[in-house]
């Protein structure tokens, strides 16, 4: 199951709309080994395209980087769908190299109005991907994530 705070599900969701009708991608990170979502990275699509994602591979090197020195790792990593269902394509899967991640797909398909308003729903849906196989988990959105101390 991910648990995620509220701030971080709207903060992916209003990502996720702000970028349509282009696809949103970003990684929310935390400390190793806690399956913590703490601190979100939107990032750029460097495909810049309605039906695909692709992180920039000097911007995720970045990133990778900035983790690394901060005992950090990819706890959620986020995209969305514009004209389809929150459900990994093949692509998506193929593409899934991190097997502790949680993949969180936002379909923003249904969010905009023909007057261009966006306050229709999105699906927020989370899965596990491990060598080709996909699982759908639970999302427990909560107000703060538990206190670790």
């Amino acid at each position: 199951m991910l648990t995620i705070d509220r701030a971080t599900y709207d903060a992916i969701v209003a990502h996720a709309k702000r970028d349509h009708p282009d696809e949103a991608c970003g990684v929310v990170a935390g400390p190793e080994g806690s399956d913590r979502p703490e601190r979100l990275v939107e990032m750029v699509n460097a495909a810049g395209s309605p039906t695909f994602y692709e992180f920039d591979s000097t911007d995720l090197f970045q990133l990778y980087k900035e983790m690394d020195a901060r005992d950090e790792e990819p706890v959620v990593v986020y995209h969305s769908h514009t004209a389809t269902e929150a459900y990994p394509s093949r692509t998506d899967v193929g593409l899934a190299s991190e097997p502790n991640a949680h993949y969180v797909l936002v379909s923003t398909r249904d969010c905009f109005t023909d007057d261009g308003n966006n306050d229709g729903p999105v699906e927020f849906r989370s899965y596990r991907i491990v060598d080709g196989e996909v699982t759908e988990e639970e999302v427990a959105v909560v107000d703060a994530l538990p206190s670790t101390t």
